[in-house]
């Protein structure tokens, strides 16, 4: 399962947010740097009308949707890499997850103190960066040392790596994520065992409260908004304890008829770069998560590893497609069901049955 880390400066929310995505109280949300010292950790249904929709064209008897992995690490302090706070477990926790989920504070609060005395998410955001930033160039300076010196020896292995962490090295010192380099995917994959924490894909939240939710004033205070995805984690956390009445009344007075989370649930997803096929039936109809550029035995062995060892087809239709013919028999009259081999790329949305034989 692909995890997000929940990054950010100690007292900006990451706790509330994380109890309102797993629906608990399981993490602690005080008043206080460091609160969170160990990482809580909790697995979070992905709302896909689409399997909805789909179990109900079958009547399905068991609904499963798809999950992921949501992590709440402890608060960041300005020279984290330097080890101050808890930064080295900060960083250490952060290279374990697949992507990073960077939670700035935009509302203002005097009874909850902010760490650099002040609410500016513009400044927030650089501490985090550059703290991530400096950590990594820590380690590529290392590995550059090491694979200069076996390169010599005439390792391409070693050659390769040397040649990507320069290009790194040269981005880092420049002030910028080693995300943004220009490396090609021999060069990520040589990189990969560095777990370089800029690197990883990163999507931005905008803690707000209810009149920057309401109004949409929180993007005044900083200039590319169009990356932040807008969530007041006191309001989320209010709605767990709503029924679903209660709840559509509530979001109607912020101007909205959906809940922040489900936004940012699917954004997470995408940033994790996945995508989701369909295994359709009456005795069970499941979303499951897959990686973009998987191929369709890939798509097997997540059912079962039985499925993938004993491979022989893919049958595929897409989710919509499959809606319009109101049936499987229908789809299958109509000749739109097609067979797929191994190395057929998956797509979103497909609805697959596998034929396999061991």
């Amino acid at each position: 399962m692909l995890t997000m880390g929940i990054v950010g400066l100690p007292n900006v929310g990451k706790s509330t947010l994380f109890n309102s995505l797993i629906k608990t109280r399981k993490a602690k949300a005080s008043n206080y740097p460091f609160c969170t010292i160990e990482p809580n950790v909790g697995v979070v249904e992905v709302r896909d009308e689409r399997l909805y929709q789909l179990g109900d064209m079958v009547k399905t008897r068991k609904l499963v949707p798809g999950v992921m992995e949501f992590v709440d690490i402890a608060g960041l302090a300005k020279n984290a890499s330097q080890g101050e706070g808890l930064g080295n477990q900060f960083l250490a926790d952060i290279r374990e997850v697949n992507a990073i989920l960077e939670v700035l504070r935009f509302f203002e609060d005097k009874d909850i103190i902010h760490v650099e005395g002040n609410v500016d998410p513009k400044r927030d955001k650089e501490i985090i960066e550059l703290e991530l930033i400096l950590a990594d160039l820590a380690i590529i300076v290392k590995r550059i040392d090491k694979a200069q010196r076996a390169s010599r020896s005439g390792d391409k292995e070693e050659k390769r790596i040397y040649e990507a962490g320069l290009k790194i090295k040269e981005t880092l010192e420049k002030g910028n994520l080693a995300s943004s380099a220009n490396l090609s995917e021999e060069e990520k994959f040589s990189l990969k065992s560095l777990s370089l924490l800029t690197l990883k894909p990163i999507l931005y939240v905008a803690n707000v409260d209810e009149e920057q939710l309401r109004t949409g004033s929180w993007k005044d205070l900083i200039s590319n908004s169009e990356h932040f995805v807008p969530i007041c984690a006191k309001v989320e956390e209010e709605l767990m304890d709503l029924d679903e009445e209660e709840k559509k009344e509530y979001l109607k007075t912020l101007n909205t008829d959906k809940s922040g989370l489900d936004r940012l649930v699917i954004e997470s997803y995408r940033t994790l770069d996945l995508i989701t096929f369909f295994t359709v039936g009456e005795k069970e109809t499941r979303a499951w998560e897959l990686e973009k550029g998987s191929k369709a035995v890939d798509a097997a062995g997540k059912i079962h590893s039985d499925f993938a060892r004993g491979f022989i087809r893919a049958e595929i239709i897409n989710w919509k497609t499959l809606l319009d013919c109101a049936s499987e028999a229908a789809a299958v009259e109509k000749g739109l069901i097609r067979g797929e081999g191994r190395d057929y790329m998956m797509q979103d949305g497909d609805c697959v049955n596998f034929k396999f034989n061991v």
